[in-house]
């Protein structure tokens, strides 16, 4: 019997460091508007996730998901990779 959580979050990004052994980088960027005077503001941040045995260079747009800690920094997984632009030669 496995239990499904159903809020678990999903991001889409792109990868920007492919350097560890089974984990990448992915840079996942915001727009939200400012609450006090409405301009749009740009947020970033970067999540670490595990790989999964995907074959993942730089440059590549990939979808993540929340999982069980894997590591200190290490929460998020790959699910699917949406576009392969950063093929290495």
């Amino acid at each position: 019997m496995t239990i499904e959580h159903k809020n678990k979050k999903k991001f889409t990004g792109k990868v920007v460091s492919t350097k560890m052994q089974n984990t990448i980088t992915v840079l996942i960027a915001d727009q939200k508007p400012d609450p006090r005077c409405g301009k749009i503001i740009k947020r970033t941040k970067k999540y670490l996730a595990d790989t999964n045995s995907f074959e993942i260079n730089e440059g590549d747009k990939v979808e993540i998901e929340e999982c069980r800690p894997i590591s200190k920094r290490k929460f998020f997984k790959v699910i699917s990779i949406i576009k392969a632009e950063g093929a290495k030669q």
